[in-house]
């Protein structure tokens, strides 16, 4: 946030919340990290961390997101960004999740992703709210 408008109550349209980006970074790193892995349910808590750690890094920086139409700086520098992620055995059962959040519907958004493999099945949300 050095060197920009503090006074800012918006993003610049160019600057908000982009799903579509956020998704093609989530669906890198997850594909690139769990590509081959077997569900460990010692290793599971680590990798949910590591995994969030890495998508949070990715999405901040924008840096090796698979579409190069999007600009690399895509400021998203004064967002709040959470990243959730949820690894299970995958056994062919069924899973819902939700989640609540109060938030600006002009500026806040989220992206999310699911992968599945024949071991394990991986869903990642990333919330980002502007941070006024």
């Amino acid at each position: 946030m050095e060197g920009s408008d503090s006074y800012l109550i918006r993003p610049n349209h160019q600057h908000k919340f982009k799903a579509a980006v956020v998704k093609e970074c989530i669906r890198d790193v997850v594909r690139e990290r769990l590509g081959g892995v077997q569900y460990d349910p010692e290793a599971a808590p680590d990798l949910s961390r590591s995994l969030a750690d890495s998508i949070k890094d990715r999405v901040k920086t924008n840096s090796s997101c698979s579409s190069p139409s999007f600009p690399v700086d895509v400021g998203f520098d004064r967002y709040k960004l959470v990243v959730q992620v949820v690894i299970g055995e995958q056994r062919g059962q069924g899973v819902k999740m939700s989640s609540r959040c109060l938030w600006d519907a002009d500026t806040d958004n989220y992206a999310e992703d699911v992968y599945i493999n024949d071991s394990l099945f991986c869903v990642v949300a990333v919330f980002g709210s502007y941070y006024y």
